[in-house]
Protein backbone atom coordinates (compact mmCIF):
# COMPACT_ATOMS: atom_id res chain seq x y z
CA UNK A 1 0.00 0.00 0.00
CA UNK A 2 2.87 2.35 0.87
CA UNK A 3 4.62 1.73 -2.43
CA UNK A 4 1.48 2.58 -4.39
CA UNK A 5 1.29 5.94 -2.62
CA UNK A 6 4.86 6.93 -3.46
CA UNK A 7 4.13 8.77 -6.74
CA UNK A 8 1.26 10.79 -5.21
CA UNK A 9 3.34 11.57 -2.15
CA UNK A 10 6.25 12.78 -4.29
CA UNK A 11 4.11 15.31 -6.12
CA UNK A 12 3.56 17.26 -2.91
CA UNK A 13 7.19 17.15 -1.76
CA UNK A 14 9.63 20.04 -2.07
CA UNK A 15 13.06 18.42 -2.10
CA UNK A 16 14.75 21.57 -0.85
CA UNK A 17 12.89 21.41 2.47
CA UNK A 18 13.69 17.76 3.20
CA UNK A 19 16.58 16.70 5.42
CA UNK A 20 19.57 14.99 3.84
CA UNK A 21 19.77 11.22 3.94
CA UNK A 22 22.15 9.75 6.51
CA UNK A 23 25.61 8.74 5.39
CA UNK A 24 25.99 5.12 4.39
CA UNK A 25 22.47 4.75 3.01
CA UNK A 26 23.31 5.79 -0.58
CA UNK A 27 26.38 4.84 -2.57
CA UNK A 28 27.03 6.75 -5.81
CA UNK A 29 29.19 6.24 -8.86
CA UNK A 30 29.23 8.75 -11.71
CA UNK A 31 30.54 8.26 -15.24
CA UNK A 32 31.29 11.78 -16.42
CA UNK A 33 32.37 12.94 -19.90
CA UNK A 34 36.11 13.24 -20.39
CA UNK A 35 35.70 16.57 -22.13
CA UNK A 36 34.82 19.38 -19.71
CA UNK A 37 35.50 22.46 -21.87
CA UNK A 38 34.76 23.65 -25.39
CA UNK A 39 31.01 22.95 -25.51
CA UNK A 40 29.02 25.17 -27.86
CA UNK A 41 25.36 25.66 -28.66
CA UNK A 42 23.67 22.41 -29.76
CA UNK A 43 26.17 20.07 -28.10
CA UNK A 44 24.76 17.14 -26.10
CA UNK A 45 26.52 16.21 -22.85
CA UNK A 46 25.85 12.74 -21.45
CA UNK A 47 26.30 11.69 -17.85
CA UNK A 48 25.60 8.40 -16.08
CA UNK A 49 24.80 8.07 -12.37
CA UNK A 50 24.66 4.72 -10.58
CA UNK A 51 22.98 4.78 -7.16
CA UNK A 52 22.76 1.95 -4.66
CA UNK A 53 20.16 2.58 -1.91
CA UNK A 54 20.07 0.39 1.16
CA UNK A 55 16.82 -0.86 2.64
CA UNK A 56 14.54 0.18 4.18
CA UNK A 57 14.89 3.33 2.05
CA UNK A 58 13.53 3.41 -1.48
CA UNK A 59 13.76 5.93 -4.30
CA UNK A 60 10.62 7.88 -5.13
CA UNK A 61 10.95 7.56 -8.88
CA UNK A 62 8.76 10.57 -9.61
CA UNK A 63 11.54 12.69 -8.09
CA UNK A 64 13.85 11.84 -10.94
CA UNK A 65 14.89 14.87 -13.08
CA UNK A 66 12.24 15.99 -15.56
CA UNK A 67 12.98 16.16 -19.28
CA UNK A 68 12.83 19.70 -20.64
CA UNK A 69 13.86 21.31 -17.36
CA UNK A 70 16.30 24.19 -18.01
CA UNK A 71 19.20 24.27 -15.59
CA UNK A 72 19.89 27.25 -13.41
CA UNK A 73 23.08 28.54 -11.84
CA UNK A 74 22.66 30.74 -8.76
CA UNK A 75 19.05 31.21 -9.72
CA UNK A 76 19.81 32.29 -13.29
CA UNK A 77 18.99 30.30 -16.40
CA UNK A 78 22.26 29.11 -17.91
CA UNK A 79 20.97 27.74 -21.20
CA UNK A 80 21.42 24.01 -20.53
CA UNK A 81 18.35 21.80 -20.80
CA UNK A 82 17.84 18.20 -19.72
CA UNK A 83 17.17 16.61 -23.11
CA UNK A 84 16.64 13.01 -22.07
CA UNK A 85 16.58 10.86 -18.93
CA UNK A 86 16.27 7.11 -18.58
CA UNK A 87 16.93 4.62 -15.83
CA UNK A 88 16.99 0.94 -15.03
CA UNK A 89 16.46 -0.68 -11.65
CA UNK A 90 17.83 -3.81 -10.01
CA UNK A 91 16.27 -4.80 -6.67
CA UNK A 92 17.98 -7.05 -4.14
CA UNK A 93 16.92 -8.19 -0.69
CA UNK A 94 18.76 -5.44 1.17
CA UNK A 95 19.26 -2.76 -1.51
CA UNK A 96 18.23 -1.43 -4.88
CA UNK A 97 20.52 -0.15 -7.64
CA UNK A 98 19.43 2.53 -10.12
CA UNK A 99 21.37 3.24 -13.31
CA UNK A 100 20.33 6.75 -14.36
CA UNK A 101 21.42 8.17 -17.73
CA UNK A 102 21.14 11.91 -18.22
CA UNK A 103 21.61 13.82 -21.49
CA UNK A 104 21.90 17.62 -21.40
CA UNK A 105 21.89 19.96 -24.39
CA UNK A 106 23.45 23.40 -24.65
CA UNK A 107 21.14 26.17 -25.86
CA UNK A 108 23.25 29.23 -25.17
CA UNK A 109 26.09 31.16 -26.73
CA UNK A 110 28.25 34.05 -25.62
CA UNK A 111 31.11 36.14 -26.93
CA UNK A 112 33.40 34.74 -24.24
CA UNK A 113 33.77 31.37 -22.55
CA UNK A 114 31.68 30.97 -19.40
CA UNK A 115 31.34 28.43 -16.64
CA UNK A 116 28.27 26.26 -16.24
CA UNK A 117 27.23 23.19 -14.29
CA UNK A 118 25.22 20.02 -14.81
CA UNK A 119 23.17 19.64 -11.67
CA UNK A 120 22.90 19.35 -8.83
CA UNK A 121 19.93 16.98 -9.04
CA UNK A 122 17.85 16.16 -5.95
CA UNK A 123 16.20 12.79 -5.44
CA UNK A 124 13.64 11.96 -2.78
CA UNK A 125 13.85 8.80 -0.65
CA UNK A 126 11.27 7.32 1.65
CA UNK A 127 11.56 4.87 4.51
CA UNK A 128 9.33 1.96 3.51
CA UNK A 129 8.75 1.17 7.20
CA UNK A 130 7.84 4.74 8.14
CA UNK A 131 6.05 6.86 5.54
CA UNK A 132 6.82 10.05 7.47
CA UNK A 133 10.56 9.49 7.10
CA UNK A 134 11.25 11.40 3.88
CA UNK A 135 14.77 12.53 3.00
CA UNK A 136 16.60 13.89 -0.01
CA UNK A 137 19.84 12.91 -1.72
CA UNK A 138 21.86 15.37 -3.77
CA UNK A 139 23.57 14.14 -6.95
CA UNK A 140 26.76 16.22 -7.17
CA UNK A 141 26.98 18.79 -9.93
CA UNK A 142 29.55 18.63 -12.73
CA UNK A 143 31.31 21.86 -13.69
CA UNK A 144 31.88 22.50 -17.40
CA UNK A 145 32.77 25.46 -19.61
CA UNK A 146 30.79 26.70 -22.60
CA UNK A 147 32.75 28.29 -25.44
CA UNK A 148 31.60 30.89 -27.97
CA UNK A 149 31.09 29.90 -31.60
CA UNK A 150 33.27 32.79 -32.73
CA UNK A 151 35.82 34.93 -30.92
CA UNK A 152 35.76 38.70 -31.26
CA UNK A 153 39.06 40.58 -31.18
CA UNK A 154 42.42 39.33 -30.05
CA UNK A 155 42.65 36.72 -27.33
CA UNK A 156 45.73 36.07 -25.22
CA UNK A 157 45.65 32.40 -24.36
CA UNK A 158 47.68 32.95 -21.18
CA UNK A 159 44.88 35.19 -19.87
CA UNK A 160 42.19 32.64 -20.69
CA UNK A 161 43.46 29.54 -18.91
CA UNK A 162 40.54 27.62 -17.47
CA UNK A 163 41.01 25.20 -14.60
CA UNK A 164 39.12 22.65 -16.70
CA UNK A 165 41.42 22.90 -19.69
CA UNK A 166 44.42 21.00 -18.36
CA UNK A 167 47.95 21.47 -19.62
CA UNK A 168 48.34 22.36 -23.30
CA UNK A 169 50.87 19.80 -24.52
CA UNK A 170 52.86 20.04 -27.72
CA UNK A 171 52.95 16.94 -29.89
CA UNK A 172 56.38 15.34 -30.05
CA UNK A 173 55.52 12.58 -32.53
CA UNK A 174 57.62 14.10 -35.34
CA UNK A 175 60.60 14.60 -33.03
CA UNK A 176 60.35 11.02 -31.73
CA UNK A 177 60.20 9.68 -35.28
CA UNK A 178 63.24 11.72 -36.30
CA UNK A 179 65.09 10.58 -33.18
CA UNK A 180 64.37 6.92 -33.97
CA UNK A 181 65.60 7.39 -37.55
CA UNK A 182 68.74 9.14 -36.27
CA UNK A 183 69.43 6.38 -33.73
CA UNK A 184 68.95 3.70 -36.40
CA UNK A 185 71.26 5.58 -38.78
CA UNK A 186 73.85 5.98 -36.01
CA UNK A 187 73.66 2.27 -35.15
CA UNK A 188 74.14 1.29 -38.80
CA UNK A 189 77.02 3.74 -39.15
CA UNK A 190 78.74 2.43 -36.01
CA UNK A 191 78.27 -1.14 -37.20
CA UNK A 192 79.74 -0.24 -40.58
CA UNK A 193 82.66 1.54 -38.95
CA UNK A 194 83.25 -1.44 -36.69
CA UNK A 195 83.10 -3.72 -39.71
CA UNK A 196 85.65 -1.63 -41.62
CA UNK A 197 88.06 -1.05 -38.75
CA UNK A 198 87.35 -4.14 -36.65
CA UNK A 199 90.20 -6.35 -35.56
CA UNK A 200 88.13 -9.36 -34.53
CA UNK A 201 86.64 -12.21 -36.48
CA UNK A 202 83.17 -12.36 -34.92
CA UNK A 203 81.45 -10.39 -37.69
CA UNK A 204 80.75 -11.96 -41.12
CA UNK A 205 83.77 -12.00 -43.48
CA UNK A 206 86.06 -10.63 -40.77
CA UNK A 207 88.10 -13.80 -40.31
CA UNK A 208 89.78 -13.73 -43.72
CA UNK A 209 93.44 -14.42 -44.40
CA UNK A 210 94.39 -10.76 -44.80
CA UNK A 211 92.50 -9.79 -41.63
CA UNK A 212 94.66 -12.27 -39.71
CA UNK A 213 97.80 -11.09 -41.50
CA UNK A 214 97.02 -7.45 -40.69
CA UNK A 215 96.68 -8.27 -37.01
CA UNK A 216 99.97 -10.15 -37.12
CA UNK A 217 101.85 -7.36 -38.95
CA UNK A 218 100.77 -4.79 -36.36
CA UNK A 219 102.75 -6.73 -33.74
CA UNK A 220 105.94 -7.27 -35.75
CA UNK A 221 109.05 -5.19 -34.93
CA UNK A 222 110.39 -2.76 -37.52
CA UNK A 223 113.54 -4.76 -38.20
CA UNK A 224 114.90 -6.75 -41.13
CA UNK A 225 113.62 -9.95 -39.55
CA UNK A 226 110.24 -8.35 -38.91
CA UNK A 227 110.13 -7.26 -42.56
CA UNK A 228 110.91 -10.77 -43.80
CA UNK A 229 108.24 -12.24 -41.53
CA UNK A 230 105.73 -9.68 -42.78
CA UNK A 231 106.45 -10.50 -46.46
CA UNK A 232 106.08 -14.19 -45.69
CA UNK A 233 102.70 -13.67 -44.04
CA UNK A 234 101.44 -11.60 -46.98
CA UNK A 235 102.52 -14.38 -49.39
CA UNK A 236 100.63 -16.88 -47.24
CA UNK A 237 97.52 -14.66 -47.31
CA UNK A 238 97.63 -14.32 -51.10
CA UNK A 239 98.00 -18.09 -51.54
CA UNK A 240 95.21 -18.84 -49.05
CA UNK A 241 92.89 -16.33 -50.72
CA UNK A 242 93.55 -17.67 -54.23
CA UNK A 243 93.75 -21.33 -53.15
CA UNK A 244 96.95 -21.51 -55.20
CA UNK A 245 100.47 -20.14 -55.22
CA UNK A 246 100.43 -16.54 -56.48
CA UNK A 247 103.45 -14.99 -58.22
CA UNK A 248 103.99 -12.05 -60.48
CA UNK A 249 103.62 -14.31 -63.50
CA UNK A 250 100.09 -15.54 -62.65
CA UNK A 251 98.76 -12.37 -61.02
CA UNK A 252 96.13 -11.91 -63.76
CA UNK A 253 94.75 -15.38 -63.05
CA UNK A 254 94.46 -14.45 -59.37
CA UNK A 255 92.57 -11.27 -60.25
CA UNK A 256 90.15 -13.23 -62.43
CA UNK A 257 89.39 -15.51 -59.49
CA UNK A 258 89.20 -12.64 -57.02
CA UNK A 259 87.93 -9.55 -58.89
CA UNK A 260 87.62 -7.64 -55.60
CA UNK A 261 91.40 -7.28 -55.69
CA UNK A 262 91.56 -5.65 -59.15
CA UNK A 263 91.97 -2.12 -57.68
CA UNK A 264 95.05 -3.43 -55.85
CA UNK A 265 96.85 -4.77 -58.95
CA UNK A 266 99.54 -2.06 -59.01
CA UNK A 267 100.23 -2.44 -55.29
CA UNK A 268 100.38 -6.23 -55.52
CA UNK A 269 103.01 -5.86 -58.24
CA UNK A 270 104.90 -3.50 -55.92
CA UNK A 271 104.69 -6.13 -53.19
CA UNK A 272 106.30 -8.75 -55.47
CA UNK A 273 109.05 -6.24 -56.30
CA UNK A 274 109.65 -5.73 -52.58
CA UNK A 275 109.69 -9.49 -52.01
CA UNK A 276 112.37 -9.95 -54.72
CA UNK A 277 114.38 -7.11 -53.21
CA UNK A 278 114.33 -8.60 -49.70
CA UNK A 279 114.84 -12.29 -50.57
CA UNK A 280 116.62 -12.54 -53.93
CA UNK A 281 117.72 -9.25 -55.54
CA UNK A 282 118.93 -6.58 -53.08
CA UNK A 283 119.35 -4.13 -55.96
CA UNK A 284 115.83 -4.63 -57.32
CA UNK A 285 113.69 -1.46 -57.39
CA UNK A 286 110.36 -1.49 -55.57
CA UNK A 287 109.36 2.24 -55.34
CA UNK A 288 107.99 1.79 -51.81
CA UNK A 289 110.17 4.15 -49.81
CA UNK A 290 112.26 3.94 -46.69
CA UNK A 291 109.69 2.28 -44.40
CA UNK A 292 108.56 -0.89 -46.18
CA UNK A 293 107.08 -2.52 -43.05
CA UNK A 294 104.68 0.37 -42.53
CA UNK A 295 103.77 0.21 -46.22
CA UNK A 296 103.10 -3.52 -45.85
CA UNK A 297 100.73 -2.86 -42.95
CA UNK A 298 98.77 -0.38 -45.05
CA UNK A 299 98.87 -2.73 -48.03
CA UNK A 300 97.56 -5.62 -45.92
CA UNK A 301 94.79 -3.46 -44.48
CA UNK A 302 93.61 -2.54 -47.99
CA UNK A 303 93.76 -6.19 -49.04
CA UNK A 304 91.64 -6.97 -45.98
CA UNK A 305 89.08 -4.43 -47.24
CA UNK A 306 89.07 -6.18 -50.62
CA UNK A 307 88.33 -9.58 -49.11
CA UNK A 308 85.43 -8.00 -47.21
CA UNK A 309 83.98 -6.62 -50.43
CA UNK A 310 84.96 -3.02 -49.65
CA UNK A 311 86.71 -0.63 -52.03
CA UNK A 312 90.27 -0.14 -50.77
CA UNK A 313 91.47 3.38 -50.29
CA UNK A 314 94.74 4.28 -52.01
CA UNK A 315 96.77 6.36 -49.61
CA UNK A 316 98.25 9.68 -50.63
CA UNK A 317 101.69 8.42 -49.65
CA UNK A 318 101.46 5.47 -52.01
CA UNK A 319 100.15 7.65 -54.85
CA UNK A 320 103.00 10.10 -54.47
CA UNK A 321 105.49 7.25 -54.30
CA UNK A 322 104.21 5.79 -57.54
CA UNK A 323 104.44 9.13 -59.35
CA UNK A 324 107.86 10.16 -58.08
CA UNK A 325 109.46 6.74 -58.05
CA UNK A 326 110.77 7.22 -54.51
Amino acid sequence: MLVSLLPQTALAIDSQNLPDVREGIVTIKTIDPVKLVGYTVGDVIEREVILTIKAPYALIETSLPITGYEKRYKGQVIGIELKNVSHTKEVNDDSATFDIKLAYQVFTNNVVAKNAALGPEYLNLINTKNSKDLVKYRIPSLDIAISPIAIFGQVKIENNMSDFRGPMLLSDLKEKKRLKVAIAFLAISLLGLLYILGMRAWLPRMGGAFAKAYRALRRLPNTSEGLKSAISKVHESLNATAAMSVFGTNLDEFLVRKPNFVPMKAEIEQFFSLSRHVYFEPNASHNIGSDPLNWLRSFTRRCRDCERGLTPEITAMNTVAQKTGV
